[in-house]
């Protein structure tokens, strides 16, 4: 037997209850996302780097691992992709600091070309980026 309840199909069978999102319902879910038309927004929680020696700290950032917390999404993105995606495709990242202040992040390119990500604009100042944790 099977029939929906509240956008997921609900299957009985042999005694057992089973519940999984209808096809249909997350076309709808993802439908109204489409149509906020507000950029899609992650939380940087973490970053793994290289282990070598860099002129630039942020150039050793490998990965950073990230949430969407409006959809309840995680995921790890390469340095490189997250600028293209903060740059090019109107994307937004930022990181909570200690004090629970949200900073964004913006893209940057070193003189030699090499893409990454950073939360200020010039040195002046702290950047939490980097003192968020390794990840494993």
């Amino acid at each position: 037997m099977v029939f929906t309840h509240f956008g997921y199909f609900y299957a009985k069978k042999m005694g057992e209850n089973t519940y999984f999102p209808s096809f249909l319902f997350v076309l709808i879910l993802l439908n109204l996302l489409i149509k906020t038309n507000e950029p899609m927004s992650v939380r940087i929680l973490c970053i793994k780097t290289d282990a070598k020696l860099h002129k630039n700290p942020y150039v050793a950032i490998d990965s950073l691992e990230w949430v969407n917390e409006r959809i309840n999404v995680k995921g790890v993105t390469e340095r490189a992709k997250l600028y293209d995606w903060i740059k090019d495709a109107d994307g937004e990242a930022y990181i909570i600091d200690e004090y629970g202040n949200k900073t964004t992040l913006i893209p940057a390119l070193c003189p030699d070309g090499n893409k990454y990500v950073k939360t200020v604009f010039d040195e002046s100042k702290p950047d939490y980026l980097l003192a968020l944790p390794q990840s494993a």
